[in-house]
């Protein structure tokens, strides 16, 4: 053996290396609890060309061969200028802080590095996997023959829905023809019916799976920015006098932009009307499953065909744990394929519990371990009592917001997102837009604090988006200032510097 092989070995986490196993993960441990001690501000507010050259001169064919010194390299090329999701001010995407039993688990579940496929590979952790699954169905209220699987992502979660509610299409349409149709045929008239303000990973999917341009067919939204079913009803009709078929009716139960649920009774009243399969995007409401206050609002998901959860965002899980979840386990086989040396058909028929035969994914993480240990160390009602606290803070930002003449505000959120924007004294359109913009843009580059921006009827918005339960009203009503600082200064100057006449 080279003696570059042999001192690779000692790099290798095995019976032997344990000792050094425990040493270099302390340091590591150490290094992210000093940083996150000293952290003052969610961002530094650093422009990529300024750390690009620092990444872009690294030679990683020459290593450092030092625990401490890659670690103080990794300081100044991410921990330095990381966005910390934890601090009370990051008030912009869907990042949740995280609970310490989850990351007990990242850590034990890399250690281990189980791959959730085959039973083989993962002795244990498949059987843990399947009864959170059973666990959120149930929750969900999906009855006794729903399955599911853990995934990446919602948008993971929302393609493999549509594939599944794309093959029971076809299979449908296909079975009710007196000659066999050609697929290309089939797809080219299979719809997906979703809001203006649903997920665009459902017009990625449609792309993805081979369905036609349009298939994706957006109904408007109400004055609460929630799915309208008069037009989801005319919709579905309108799509059926043009010979089109409706695969799927995707409602939301937490929208990106205003965290509104879609009327998921009435909707489900008219999926079950037309025979078409309803899928649920709850990637950010799915908190709700295990709130102690607001679990009604979520009333009418377990009519669903398929459900998304994103335990990533409102369970408080380092990324990635999210699951789709389906009321009849069965259709799940349309993600089935048999290799002989992975999951053979003989191993199904003799009852060996591989996961690979539920997801679009091979070689799959443990991630299912963290919420294990999250739930078995707090329990579901911590969880809900965290989530409850951050939609309270929101509906008392909306408040706030709303009294303030200085703002704007869309919708009140059913969830912990408000959309605001500044608006200037006898300011036109273009320039409540452009302060708004610098507003978010000047308050990013100085680290202070972070909010989101979205667009609402073309016009540029705000968007606080609140995940930390340690975020308070002061923190939000700091951030709100900060926004009117930096919007009305440049509102003063822009008029200043405008052309007259």
């Amino acid at each position: 053996m080279s003696s570059t092989a042999s001192a690779a070995r000692a790099h290798l986490f095995h019976t032997g290396s344990v000792e050094r196993y425990r040493d270099v993960l302390t340091r590591g441990v150490e290094r992210v609890a000093r940083r996150v001690a000293e952290v003052d501000r969610p961002g530094t507010g650093v422009r990529p060309e300024a750390l690009a050259p620092l990444v872009g001169g690294i030679d990683l064919d020459r290593p450092l061969g030092d625990t401490d010194a890659a670690l103080d390299e990794l300081h100044d090329v991410w921990l330095r200028d990381a966005v910390w999701f934890h601090h009370p001010r990051y008030l912009a995407h869907l990042n949740c802080p995280v609970v310490i039993p989850a990351l007990l688990g990242e850590a034990v579940l890399s250690a281990v590095n189980s791959s959730l496929d085959t039973w083989d590979q993962s002795v244990g952790a498949t059987l843990m996997e399947r009864r959170l699954i059973d666990w959120t169905a149930g929750r969900i209220g999906l009855g006794a023959t729903a399955d599911g699987v853990f995934t990446s992502g919602g948008t993971q979660s929302n393609l493999q829905a549509m594939l599944l509610a794309r093959e029971e299409a076809y299979r449908r349409e296909v079975g009710a023809a007196a000659v066999r149709p050609a697929r290309p045929e089939v797809l080219a008239r299979l719809r997906v019916v979703t809001s203006t303000a649903g997920h665009f990973s459902v017009q990625k999917a449609a792309k993805l799976l081979g369905l036609a341009a349009d298939a994706v067919l957006t109904v408007p939204t109400d004055a609460g920015r929630r799915m309208r079913t008069d037009e989801l009803a005319r919709t579905i009709d309108r799509c059926r006098r043009d010979g089109q078929v409706v695969m799927a009716v995707v409602a939301t139960a937490g929208t990106t932009d205003f965290g509104t649920i879609d009327p998921l009774p009435e909707i489900a009243d008219i999926c079950t009307a037309a025979g078409v399969w309803l899928h649920v995007d709850a990637a950010y409401g799915c908190g709700l499953l295990v709130s102690p206050t607001r679990r009604h609002l979520l009333d009418g998901i377990e009519r669903a065909a398929s459900v998304t959860v994103d335990y990533h965002k409102s369970f408080f899980q380092p990324v990635s744990s999210s699951a789709l979840l389906v009321r009849d386990g069965r259709t799940l086989r349309h993600a089935t394929w048999h290799a002989d040396y992975l999951n053979p058909a003989r191993a199904a028929e003799q009852g060996i519990p591989n996961q690979v035969d539920k997801s679009l994914q091979t070689t799959r993480r443990f991630d299912a371990g963290k919420l294990w240990l999250t739930l078995r160390i707090m329990g579901p009602d911590a969880i809900g009592a965290l989530f409850d606290r951050v939609v309270d803070l929101a509906a008392d930002a909306w408040r706030h917001l709303d009294a303030d003449p200085r703002f704007e505000v869309a919708a009140p959120a059913q969830l912990s997102t408000v959309v605001f924007r500044y608006v200037p004294p006898d300011a036109p359109p273009y320039l409540v837009d452009e302060a708004n913009l610098h507003a978010r843009e000047a308050l990013a580059a100085s680290g202070a604090a972070l909010v989101a921006g979205t667009k609402v009827d073309g016009a540029h918005w705000l968007k606080l988006t609140l995940l930390n339960p340690e975020t308070t009203v002061d923190d939000v009503l700091a951030v709100r200032d900060l926004v009117a600082e930096h919007a009305a200064w440049y509102a003063r100057h822009a008029t200043s510097l405008a052309p007259v006449g």
